[in-house]
């Protein structure tokens, strides 16, 4: 009886060891091809019409047919296949949370619990008091062994996260008050003008550069913010981001409000490779809108290593040389970005593809290759102005009465060169020097618009509630203005730019002491009986 009790222990360990061949980390899985008799170590990367792309332990992507697989392996990709489907049915974002989700696990351990129910059974109806002495630790050793096996299988649980607004509103912080966020349930809204304050633009574009278009402030506001989804969802298939693909319109929006495109411009070409870009890889299109077609990595001369550059507009961050914790960066997939404790994001770099290899998150291509929704850019100009051969950007400065730019080029080496425009209500003037003359066009346009200064204000309209002074030192205000009353504010909050909670107080308060804050920048939330109110405040 006891070599076959010792027997059971052995055969339950073993069977729950090798049950996966997971430790916690992710291990390459043995596929094996029937016909070909070979075998393949590699991670499950897409399913795509009908054959299994396989990521090998060098980051090579090889493919095969479902059919040649072993039925074992065919089983393992379908389970797969609904797995990222119940993965795309899921909330995901920034603050990483454990949930199991496992049956098999379940079924495991009422098998352990019957199986130790037995055996003590077993133990006290059949075995004397004398050999239990001698059992008892190899069955106790036995049951440690088979929930270490378990516990071990609870680590393969699937990561889901939910969005954190607080972290999202941290990467732009920086670039207040260039910038401004609000939030609806769907979309995270990033408002802003389009004109970078940190650097310069234009300076460098050459003859193959589009050194005609010149910069203006874009409205970016209100309904015409860029979005970038609250809940991004794992695309069943990534989609490239090439001389095919997205070559309209933004991919990714950077964290001082300037647009990224595509690397590739419409022509198909690479604009950094082509030389249009100035120095920050930055140009301007056809709708005098400038924008990135590289990474920004430049921002991190003003942004946290630590936080990201851009959001993609699937919805996953962009990052620099560093992750989010501080590490130096890790292997990238094809893709260029990688997950990180159970959240996907990108990672930017100096050569190509610079951003984004392929769109990882679910998003809608329309017809003239374009992300949607995103907002639209039009000319104040009707020529149609495209490159000047021989022509090179030196210089584009605000003008003194800070309503415009000053562009200067030279043409085949020679200076004396300048597109200087300014606007004054919805009347734009465009004066063109050359070191024969000058002329000056008006054209008219829409007016120049400002950036908000309060920050995701939704659905509790601002007009009901004022929350004062901003910045502030000492005492913040909550004044209750029209329709609401003091007793439909439900709890007042404030959240550091790391998401901490520093304050709460369940019902309405007027006078907040914020005296123990440290300077720097929060988030108070406000939550009424059906609405919430969101802004941002400077500490000083």
């Amino acid at each position: 009886m006891k070599k076959i009790i010792i027997l059971l222990l052995c055969s339950l360990t073993s069977l729950i060891s090798a049950h996966s061949n997971h430790d916690g980390n992710s291990l390459l899985r043995h596929w094996k091809l029937g016909k070909e008799n070979k075998v393949i170590d590699g991670s499950f990367y897409m399913f795509k019409n009908d054959e299994v792309y396989i990521e090998e332990h060098d980051h090579t992507i090889v493919h095969f047919p479902l059919s040649s697989f072993s039925l074992i392996d065919q089983a393992y990709t379908v389970e797969k296949l609904e797995f990222i489907k119940t993965v795309n049915n899921k909330i995901l974002s920034y603050n990483t949370k454990l949930v199991k989700q496992n049956k098999v696990g379940d079924y495991k351990l009422f098998s352990i619990l019957g199986f130790i129910i037995l055996s003590s059974l077993i133990m006290l109806l059949f075995i004397n008091k004398k050999k239990r002495t001698y059992i008892l630790p190899v069955f106790s050793l036995g049951i440690v062994l088979a929930f270490f096996g378990f516990t071990k299988n609870a680590k393969e649980a699937v990561q889901i996260t939910t969005t954190s607004i607080a972290f999202m509103d941290s990467a732009f912080a920086a670039f207040i008050p260039n910038v401004n966020t609000y939030t609806t349930p769907t979309y995270f809204y990033v408002e802003s003008k389009g004109i970078p304050t940190t650097h310069t633009m234009m300076v460098g574009i050459s003859s193959t550069g589009w050194q005609q278009q010149v910069p203006l402030p874009k409205c970016y506001i209100g309904s015409s913010a860029w979005p970038v989804p609250i809940n991004p969802v794992i695309a069943a298939t990534a989609v490239p981001v090439n001389a095919s693909h997205f070559t309209k319109g933004a991919i990714a929006i950077a964290v001082n409000g300037v647009p990224i495109f595509n690397p590739y411009t419409n022509t198909g070409v690479d604009a950094f490779i082509d030389g249009q870009l100035d120095t920050y890889g930055g140009h301007c299109g056809r709708g005098d809108d400038y924008h990135y077609h590289t990474a920004p990595l430049h921002l991190y001369g003003t942004q946290a290593a630590t936080l990201p550059i851009a959001f993609a507009l699937d919805g996953f961050a962009v990052y620099g040389s560093k992750e989010p914790d501080g590490a130096s960066m890790l292997t990238l997939d094809v893709n260029h970005g990688h997950y990180r404790n159970g959240v996907y994001h990108y990672h930017g770099s100096i050569a190509a593809p610079y951003m984004i290899a392929n769109m990882v998150g679910t998003v809608t291509e329309d017809a003239n290759k374009q992300i949607i929704p995103q907002p639209q850019g039009s000319p104040v100009r009707t020529e149609n102005w495209g490159p000047l051969n021989g022509a090179l950007i030196t210089s584009c400065l605000p003008n003194g009465n800070n309503n415009g730019y000053n562009v200067s080029y030279s043409l085949n080496g020679n200076p004396g060169y300048a597109t200087n425009y300014s606007w004054i209500g919805t009347v734009y003037t465009y004066t063109y020097v050359t070191p024969t003359g000058t002329t000056s066009i008006n054209y008219t346009g829409p007016a120049q618009c400002a950036v908000p200064s309060a920050i995701n204000e939704n659905n509790l309209d601002a007009t009901n509630l004022s929350i004062y002074p901003n910045p502030c030192s000492d005492i913040l205000n909550l004044k209750i203005l029209n329709s609401i009353k003091e007793t439909d504010i439900k709890e007042i909050a404030i959240y550091s730019l790391n998401g901490d909670l520093v304050y709460k107080k369940i019902g309405f308060k007027e006078n907040i002491s914020i005296k123990q804050l440290s300077q720097g920048t929060y988030i108070v939330k406000v939550s009424a009986t059906k609405s919430e109110l969101i802004k941002r405040i400077v500490v000083q």
